[in-house]
This record gives C-alpha cells, sequence and structure tokens, in this order.
C-alpha cells in the first residue's frame, strides 16, 4: 500500500510517469525502507496507465463489495435494536471479565514498593 500511496503522490506532484527511483526517494525521505519487488511490481502494473482511470476502476470494483451494514440495515426494524443492546451487554461482560483479571494481579502478597 505505501508504493501505490507514494505512486499517487508523485502523480499528484506533477510526475505522470513515476519511476521507481522516485518512489524510492518519496519513501526513503520519510523513513521507510523499500523492497524492490514489491515496488517494481506497482511500477509495472501502473507505467502508461492512466491514474485517474485506475481510480475509477477502483472505486467501481469496490461498489459491487458487500459490507455487514448493508445486510443490517435491510433487517426488520425492531430486530436491530435488539441485536445492539445484545452486543452492549456482551461488551459489558467482557469489561467486567478484564476488571477481575487485573485485580487478581493485586492478589500477589507484595506491592511493587514493599
Amino acid at each position: 500500500m505505501r508504493y501505490v500511496a507514494a505512486y499517487l503522490l508523485a502523480t499528484l506532484g506533477g510526475n505522470k510517469s513515476p519511476s521507481a527511483s522516485d518512489i524510492k526517494d518519496i519513501l526513503s525521505s520519510v523513513g521507510i525502507d523499500v523492497d524492490s519487488e514489491r515496488l517494481d511490481v506497482v511500477v509495472k502494473e501502473l507505467s502508461g496507465k492512466d491514474i485517474d482511470e485506475v481510480i475509477a476502476a477502483g472505486k467501481s470494483k469496490l461498489a459491487s463489495v458487500p459490507t455487514g451494514g448493508a445486510v443490517m440495515a435491510g433487517a426488520a426494524g425492531s430486530g436491530a435494536p435488539a441485536a445492539a443492546a445484545g452486543e452492549a451487554e456482551e461488551e459489558k461482560k467482557e469489561e467486567k471479565k478484564e476488571e477481575e483479571e487485573e485485580e487478581s494481579d493485586d492478589d500477589m502478597g507484595f506491592g511493587l514498593f514493599d
């Protein structure tokens, strides 16, 4: 992902066809080590393509990916609040269990500064 982001930064900066060295310069300026193999794949796949068209194609692909939120929105209206309440109760139980575990650490018979 970092290589794609650096490629996009280079194109936003006016470089219509960034090279591997351009991307290395961007990444090294913020202290990121570069894996040459991965960088070469990104440059190879994106070279010669209009970045706006690549982004548009990606958006159309993402639009067809189902998400969990869409399923819940289509559920019956009365079932959704009950499910949310059940999740809240489970979270409270988990918090209580975590608190009990933390308290058990205090019963070791000695203090930190004793």
